[in-house]
């Protein structure tokens, strides 16, 4: 390996590819210093799925058996009516895998937290403050954030997700980049009242699923609605705005829809997003480079998001240390490996819609009767097994230390 240059690396975010990109970029003998815009780890968010190549990457870490023990522990989803009476069911083995050759369920929260655990005591984190401007230079790039003095850092990486400051800063704005899939998503938690025992349970009319899957050994709940849209006009920042909109969009929908909506007002943890994909067709530029979704988000329907932020920020961090710090070589090295994974999650993802929120009720019934047939079909593995295809895109390479 050659000696490093460019060591002094600023991440922007602290979800799952930033502290995990900090946690190799540290190993290989980098500065990583992470900014996050919120005051402290941010522990809302769904349940995530770590699947083939990235469960082999927190192997790696160090960091499976600890991500096993924080496992949503989730048997299976039930698909039912109005009256809550059961339509159709399957195993969490049977739709994606979960539970073979190491691959788990575990809530975003809890999987930010391990990896901020691991990397605390020797990364910089910035809580609470974010970039303002960037301005290149040819020896690094001077950082203004919005509250601490400006720094110089040699490289920057953006991990900020889907509406990524790094990106508008360095690379343009978001409209350029961000496709939207035609449906918006909202979870928050909520009292395990339906007495779930690590198990999902579905209703869906035409357009929209409400759901709701117990959590944390089922101690509590989360809540999840997804429905179609055409793009929404909203503020990111306004939560009582994007409540609202919830509400308004499940007004008159049945099963436990309204007990669920109960909790919305004072949720904890509320996420409310578009499902969106980001398109680029490079996520470098200069000093300046995306890992995750801040530059290839495939959305929520790939079920693979944290799949391509924990592969990607190995790959990035392991192709600097191969380079040596040269930059121009490490991101196109990181683009041309981490390319046919992103394609092919984002492939996979436009496929989904119509399956998870069918968009009539002879839909919602065809895929009932898909769902209760797949164990036994002779092809079950080719369906089931398409996430876990996706996962395993690419191969690692290791990168000595």
């Amino acid at each position: 390996m050659r000696e490093m240059t460019n060591k002094n690396v600023l991440i922007s975010g602290a979800s799952i590819a930033g502290p995990a990109l900090a946690f190799w970029l540290r190993r290989y003998g980098f500065t990583p210093t992470v900014v996050e815009r919120s005051p402290a780890l941010r522990e809302g968010g769904q349940a995530i799925d770590v699947l083939g190549t990235a469960t082999e990457v927190v192997r790696r870490m160090g960091l499976l058996e600890r991500v096993h023990e924080l496992s949503t522990g989730k048997r299976g989803t039930s698909y039912v009516d109005a009256a809550g009476a059961v339509r159709a069911s399957i195993s969490s083995e049977v739709f994606n895998g979960v539970g073979a050759g190491g691959d788990t369920e575990i809530q975003r929260g809890d999987l930010a937290r391990v990896l901020y655990e691991a990397t605390r005591d020797d990364v910089e984190y910035l809580f609470g403050d974010s970039i303002s401007e960037l301005s290149e230079g040819e020896d690094g790039v001077r950082v203004v954030f919005e509250h601490g003095e400006p720094r110089t850092f040699d490289l920057v990486i953006g991990a900020d997700g889907v509406h990524s400051r790094t990106r508008a800063l360095a690379f343009g704005p978001e409209s350029q980049f961000v496709k939207h899939m035609g449906y918006y998503i909202a979870i928050y938690t909520v009292p395990n009242f339906l007495g779930l025992d690590h198990w999902e349970l579905d209703h869906n009319v035409p357009g929209k699923i409400a759901g709701c899957y117990s959590a944390r050994e089922n101690t509590e709940a989360k809540a999840i609605f997804a429905w179609a849209s055409d793009p929404i006009e909203y503020d990111h920042r306004d939560s009582a705005q994007q409540k609202r909109l919830v509400a308004e969009a499940y007004a008159g929908v049945g099963w436990e829809a309204p007990r669920l909506l109960e909790h919305l007002g004072n949720a904890p943890d509320f996420y409310f997003d578009a499902m969106a994909q980001v398109r680029m067709d490079s996520w470098h530029r200069g000093r300046v480079a995306l890992v995750g979704d801040a530059g290839y988000c495939a959305s929520p329907l790939s079920g693979q998001g944290a799949d391509l932020a924990l592969v990607g920020a190995y790959l990035l961090a392991g192709e600097l240390a191969a380079a040596g710090g040269d930059h121009a070589v490490a991101y196109a090295g990181y683009e041309r490996r981490m390319r046919p994974m992103v394609d092919a999650c984002q492939k996979f993802a436009e496929g989904v819609g119509p399956w998870y929120a069918p968009n009539s009720k002879a839909m919602i019934r065809f895929r009932d009767l898909n769902v209760r047939l797949l164990p036994y079909l002779p092809w079950r593995g080719l369906i089931g097994g398409a996430p876990q295809k996706v996962a395993r895109t690419i191969t690692l390479e290791d990168h000595a230390a």
